[in-house]
């Protein structure tokens, strides 16, 4: 029987630890009712749900106020909220050159609208200097927006640095924690973010369709929310709530989601994020030894398990991304993530644009034989490679 690798933990995380499922059986079987829009005993019990899923995610991230922890159904829709609430009259914002189209496709979508954004440039491994971002900075500039770390090459960018300059500015600073939120300590009083968007369904071992928005005080005065309905509360009222958390969570919430995302976070806190850094570090140590010793493989990015997450995006010589990734699948049972990863901006500043790369991605529960398994069929694939272009 061939062998099963899932090396693709930067779309979704898998396997989901045990306990990530039972509470959302568990929601379904004894509670299944909406929070907030009845008053009895399951509807309360509902409301817990999110209230104690809401203080989980506060604590993991050092938020002094739960209210300011808002559920939304991905990282995306987040992003969604801060920047046409931002920018949606005009202003201007400052991103970088390895944003993810959940951050690219909103601000040109808000450029369309008389708002305008800038773009600092990165280096071939994905790397940001601060001080590149300083001369973009104009007298509008309401926002700045930065991933924590690239999809593409796992680049960990330097927040303290750019929170620094954001705050010395009096200018928000968004951090897009979709590929570090559960696998990268984030403290966002200690790190000065004002505005932390991050996924339920990646390192923090929820289920899809769960994410958050953290707001920092005051701002909520100057973000509008992105869709307007029933929130359960203020019902006598046909304008939007001006409070958190409802002023942002119209519609019934995805409860039994968020309950998955509780345990998600549980797990996570009980194993601990320096544990799981380590973990992964030490895989991502191994990846790119194994890889860079392959005849005809490059990898791209920092190359330094301190300086990334367990993301390697790498190519092989004479064949397409998409090539390799099929012959992974169906040959060997490594499964991976070829193309441009939905950051064509990333590809152009690290020169894979437009064919992209293969992208793995490891996960707290890789192993190393699992590591050592896909390299050897990388090193297999490239040896044919080689073979048949005459090498």
């Amino acid at each position: 029987m061939k062998k099963t690798v899932y090396l693709d933990n930067a779309a979704t995380s898998w396997p989901k630890p045990p306990g990530m499922m039972e509470a959302m059986v568990k929601y379904n079987r004894f509670i299944g009712a909406s929070p907030g829009r009845s008053g009895h005993t399951r509807s309360v019990d509902a409301g817990r749900v999110l209230i104690d899923a809401r203080q989980a995610v506060a604590k993991l991230f050092g938020v002094p106020d739960v209210l300011r922890v808002i559920f939304t159904k991905n990282a995306t829709e987040a992003l969604n909220i801060v920047i046409s609430g931002l920018l949606g009259e005009g202003g201007h914002a400052v991103v970088t050159g390895m944003e993810h189209n959940s951050v690219m496709r909103p601000l040109n979508a808000a450029r369309s609208s008389g708002a305008d954004f800038s773009v600092a440039p990165c280096s071939g491994g994905g790397e940001l200097d601060p001080g590149d971002v300083v001369p973009l900075i104009r007298p509008d500039t309401r926002l700045i927006v930065i991933t924590h770390a690239s999809n593409v090459t796992g680049t960990i960018m330097p927040i303290a640095e750019i929170a620094a300059i954001a705050r010395e500015r009096g200018i928000p600073l968004c951090v897009d924690a979709a590929q570090t939120a559960g696998a990268v300590p984030i403290d966002i009083e200690a790190m000065h973010i004002d505005l932390l968007a991050f996924t339920g369904h990646k390192s923090l071992y929820g289920p899809q369709g769960t994410g958050g928005l953290v707001i920092g005080g005051g701002l909520e005065h100057a973000i509008g929310p992105l869709i307007h309905g029933g929130t359960g509360s203020r019902s006598e009222f046909e304008v939007q709530p001006d409070f958190l958390p409802d002023k942002y969570e119209s519609g019934t919430p995805n409860t039994i989601g968020i309950a998955g995302l509780h345990a998600g976070i549980g797990f996570v806190s009980g194993v601990g994020i320096d544990a799981v850094r380590r973990h992964e570090k030490s895989l991502t140590a191994r990846l790119l030894e194994r890889l860079e010793s392959i005849d005809g493989v490059r990898v791209y990015g920092v190359k330094d398990p301190d300086r990334q997450t367990a993301v390697v995006s790498f190519a092989v010589d004479g064949m397409s991304p998409s090539d390799v990734s099929f012959a992974l699948d169906e040959e060997y049972g490594v499964m991976s993530r070829p193309g441009l990863h939905c950051a064509p901006s990333a590809h152009r500043a690290i020169g894979t644009f437009p064919e992209g790369t293969v992208r793995f991605s490891a996960g707290f529960f890789t192993t190393r034989e699992d590591i050592d398994y896909a390299a050897d069929a990388v090193a297999a694939i490239a040896a044919r490679g080689r073979k048949g272009a005459g090498k």
